[in-house]
Order: structure tokens, then C-alpha cells, then sequence
């Protein structure tokens, strides 16, 4: 690894950076508001966005920093069975036909900013509300925080904040100018800033593996030997060479099919796709959005060329941003280290709005002022942003990188308890709302406890996300355990609840509102009054 500066390196970086600064503060007069006070505004960017913008911004928002560096880094270290991120997002896409329209619908009728607002409003349930909003808020913070560790990464690369025995405070400025500049435009500019910002952020993505495939593989030899050097390394380390393993092909399946399910449960994906003008974009993108997935396959492909240069990393995080300032030259790793911290900048204000936006609908104003005015509510999301993105920037800073991951991995293991309400609401309302919220809280406990059961050669706990899966006796994810007993619980309890008759809630919705478009009668963007006094 390079011990001094890259300069030129870090002169691209800063011009780039620089660049998308500018226009994250300038975006707050692009589709400028009339009523900049309200959630719909800072938090949904007016709910205006069309197709080509809302591609834009769920690719800026899905295909993180963390993307760019952690799979190939999973290639790299681990060989083929990295790639399962490859077909959950093949996956994912059918899915999401069947269902996000439909949110879509439903929210844009009754003014939902967030999935606890749908929950709560098809459920009549705070609790179950309550329980979706701070799901989505533990599962978002250690995700944001990895957007901190892919920023960091590349200044490591760069050779910028010296070296470990450097003053702590020298070595992190980088990090703190970066994150206070990301929280002063998303404070000003809200979702509007990510937004824009998504078109630089995705096409610089696209350039760098584009050249990426091309010159790289040219330099190493071609194809051929980038495979032969990746294939000598997995078998000679016993790793499966560039199939998994046997013993990992339950693990690879369960990863990838629970965290298809898993994706669209994430408050981000939510609100950039709440974000769009019409349920026809939303149709539109599940069709045009797989165009990612090819974009992952080849960067993925990265892990083998980092294996054939010969990169050695400490921390397999480092591996792919190594190998772009080994392979390219000095001006155009600047371009790649760009696109790495760019694609950081965008998710993480994203996530941070979700998770403002979550506290701010479903914890201040259903439990702490219910009174509160539109202008009050976006102060204070605007407010619990900033605290989010600090205590991301806290865990960065004072937690081993290994822990971010681990917990975001964790993350995902508790967001897809929210599936059977939040999905299963928006087919049928059969679920009680308490066998939901029971059915929650066993997935969540179950998966808690089985993580916190995992070790890893650097953790005692929470090491991973695969364990033993109870009576098939195959290791697999433990997410998707925890869903399928979070299922059983609700259909059982279910059953229970309405031979005893118990009460269920008020649906607020009408079965029309989940087909309903952008202009339809009756179609409004304002949360009405009777939502906020819905209690059970």
C-alpha cells in the first residue's frame, strides 16, 4: 500500500467533491417548493420525481458505497460465494412489481410519508406502527454508518490522515469534513439533494467499471489468467475455488433469498420510491432497474482482478480501492475514488432522511405532540437527521469496521421482520394486528439472540449471519429463520385471535386506494386528521 499522498489522486477526489457540494446546496431550488415546510417536501421531494430521476436515486440509494467496496472485498476474501448479492437483486425486482405500486398507491391517497404510516393506518395499530418505525431505525443506523467506513476506506488508499500512530483528530478530519458537509446541504436541501446528486454519483459508477472490465483484464493478461490466479488462490486456501462449497450452497441460497425479501423493507428504498409522481414510474423502474444488477456482476469481477494483481490488504475493504490505484493511473483513480465517496454521499442522506422521517411520523408526532403542524414536523426531522448521521459517524469512529459490518448484517436480519405486516398488509387485511406484533417480536428475539451466537475469528458475538437452521440441520441465514417463525407465529395466532374474537383495529383504507394513481379523484398528498387520531 502507497504510504504517502497520492496527490493527483486527491486533487480529482477534492475537485469532484467539491462539485457535488455545490450541487447539493443548490438543489434546494431545483423543483423548488411552495410550501418548503412540510414532509412531503423536504423529506419526499414533493412526491414530483419521474421515471429517469427515480431510477436515479433508488440506484444511488440501493448500489451503496459499501456495494462498491464490500462485494468484490467478499470475492476477493472469499471467492464465488460473494456473488450472492448478485442474484438476490435478480430476485428482487418481480417482487417489488407485485407489491411497491400498490404501496405506492396507498400512500400517495392518504399522505403516508413512511411503511409505519401504512402499518398503522391499514392496521389501526400504534404499536405495530411503533415497532415497524423503530426496526427501521436500528436496521438504518449501522447501514449509514458503513456508507463512513467506504469514504474512509479510499482516503486510507489515497494516503490521506497519516498513518495509525497519527493524533486521532489529524487522521479522522478528512471523515468529519466529508460528514459535516453531507449533513449541512441534506439539512437545507432534503431529498431533493440526493437526487441530484445520484446522476453524478451513478454515472462516474458506471464509467469506472466500464474502463474497469476493459483495462484492467488487458494488463493482467486477459480473462484466462484472472481466473487461473483467483482459482490457484481458492483452492490452495480449501475455499471451493470458484464454485461454493458443498456445505455452502444452503448458506449461499438463504442469503440471497432472504435478502431479496429484505431490500424493499429498508426505510430508503421507501422513500426514494414514495418520492415518484405516479405508480406508472414505479412500474417502469422494476422493469429498467435490473440494468443494475449487470452493473454488480461485473463489479464483482473486480475481487478476482484484485486477486491476479496481486493486492495484499490487511482488511479485504481496502482491496478494490488498492487495485485502482495500482492498475490505473493517478488521475483516473481519482475519478474511481470519486465514484466510491460519492456513492457513499448519496445513500447516506437518504438514510438518514428515512430514519428522521420514521421518528419524526411515528414516535414525536404519535406519542410525544400529535398536534404537531407540518413546519414543526420537518424541523423536526431535519433536527434528528443530523443526530443520526452523528451517531453513525460516532460507531465509525470508535468501533472496529468488522463491528459496522456485523451489525449492518444484523440490520438486515431484523428489517425483514417487517415483511408479513407491511407486505401482507397490502394484500389482506387477515393478519390480526396483534399476531403480527407478536409474530414480530419472536423473529426479532430469535434472530438477536442467533446472532449474537455467531463467532468470528475477531468477534465473540454477532460474527455473522448464518447458523444451524433449526431441524433441517443445513447452515443458512439466519434472517430467513427468523422470518419463516415470525410467519408461523402470525398464522397461528391469527387464527387463535379471531375464534376468540378479539377486537382488530380501524382500517382506514378502502380497497380502490391501492390502485390509485397521481391525479385520480380524491387522491391527496396531506395526511388527514383522523390519521393522527387513530389509537389502539
Amino acid at each position: 500500500m502507497n504510504d504517502g499522498v497520492n496527490g493527483v489522486a486527491l486533487t480529482v477526489f477534492i475537485l469532484f467533491f467539491l462539485a457535488v457540494t455545490v450541487m447539493g446546496f443548490l438543489a434546494a431550488r431545483w423543483r423548488k417548493a411552495e410550501n418548503e415546510h412540510s414532509l412531503d417536501e423536504w423529506g419526499l421531494g414533493g412526491r414530483s420525481f419521474g421515471t429517469w430521476i427515480t431510477w436515479f436515486l433508488l440506484g444511488g440509494d440501493l448500489y451503496t458505497a459499501y456495494t462498491f467496496v464490500a462485494v468484490p472485498a467478499a470475492i476477493y476474501a472469499a471467492g464465488a460465494a460473494g456473488f450472492f448479492a448478485v442474484p438476490y437483486t435478480i430476485l428482487v425486482y418481480p417482487l417489488i412489481f407485485t407489491f411497491l405500486p400498490r404501496l405506492w398507491s396507498v400512500s400517495h391517497k392518504h399522505g403516508y410519508v413512511t411503511t409505519s404510516d401504512f402499518v398503522r393506518g391499514r392496521f389501526g395499530s400504534k404499536g405495530l406502527s411503533l415497532a415497524v418505525a423503530v426496526t427501521g431505525i436500528l436496521a438504518t443506523m449501522p447501514y449509514i454508518a458503513l456508507q463512513l467506513v467506504g469514504i474512509q476506506a479510499v482516503l486510507d488508499v489515497m494516503g490521506v490522515g497519516g498513518g495509525e500512530n497519527t493524533n486521532w483528530f489529524v487522521k479522522d478530519l478528512p471523515l468529519l469534513i466529508a460528514f459535516g458537509v453531507l449533513a449541512a446541504y441534506t439539512y437545507s436541501s432534503g431529498l431533493r439533494a440526493p437526487a441530484l446528486i445520484a446522476f453524478v454519483k451513478d454515472t462516474l459508477i458506471y464509467i469506472v467499471i466500464a474502463v474497469a472490465i476493459i483495462y484492467i483484464p488487458i494488463k493482467l493478461g486477459g480473462f484466462d489468467d484472472v481466473f487461473g490466479a483467483a482459482s490457484e488462490k481458492y483452492t490452495a486456501a480449501k475455499a471451493g475455488g470458484l464454485v461454493p462449497l458443498e456445505a455452502g450452497q444452503w448458506t449461499y441460497a438463504t442469503l440471497a433469498l432472504g435478502s431479496a425479501l429484505a431490500l424493499f423493507m429498508y426505510p430508503h428504498s421507501i422513500t426514494a420510491t414514495l418520492s415518484s409522481r405516479s405508480r406508472e414510474v414505479i412500474r417502469r423502474n422494476t422493469t429498467i432497474l435490473p440494468l443494475y444488477s449487470l452493473m454488480l456482476g461485473l463489479l464483482a469481477l473486480l475481487g478476482f482482478m484484485a486477486i491476479a494483481a496481486g493486492v495484499k490488504v490487511t482488511n479485504p475493504q481496502l482491496a478494490i480501492p488498492q487495485l485502482f490505484e495500482d492498475m490505473f493511473p493517478d488521475w483516473f483513480a481519482g475519478v474511481a475514488f470519486a465514484a466510491i465517496g460519492i456513492g457513499a454521499l448519496v445513500p447516506a442522506a437518504i438514510m438518514s432522511i428515512a430514519a428522521a422521517n420514521l421518528f419524526t411520523r411515528n414516535i414525536y408526532k404519535d406519542f410525544i405532540k400529535p398536534d404537531a403542524t407540518p413546519a414543526q414536523e420537518t424541523k423536526v426531522s431535519k433536527l434528528v437527521s443530523l443526530l443520526v448521521k452523528v451517531g453513525a459517524l460516532v460507531f465509525v469512529l470508535t468501533m472496529d469496521k468488522t463491528v459496522a459490518i456485523n451489525f449492518q448484517l444484523l440490520g438486515g436480519i431484523w428489517i425483514l421482520q417487517t415483511f408479513p405486516a407491511l407486505v401482507g398488509g397490502l394484500f389482506t387485511r387477515w393478519f390480526h394486528r396483534w399476531a403480527l406484533l407478536a409474530g414480530w417480536a419472536v423473529g426479532m428475539v430469535y434472530g438477536t439472540v442467533a446472532a449474537y451466537g455467531v463467532a468470528s475469528p475477531t468477534q465473540k458475538h454477532f460474527g455473522g449471519s448464518a447458523k444451524e437452521i433449526p431441524g433441517i440441520g443445513e447452515i443458512g441465514y439466519i434472517g430467513l429463520t427468523a422470518f419463516v417463525l415470525n410467519v408461523v407465529v402470525t398464522v397461528i395466532l391469527t387464527f387463535i385471535l379471531k375464534a376468540a374474537k378479539a377486537p382488530d383495529g380501524v382500517d382506514e383504507t378502502s380497497p380502490e386506494d391501492y390502485t390509485a394513481d397521481a391525479g385520480d379523484p380524491g387522491v391527496q398528498v396531506e395526511l388527514p386528521p383522523a390519521t393522527a387520531g387513530t389509537s389502539h
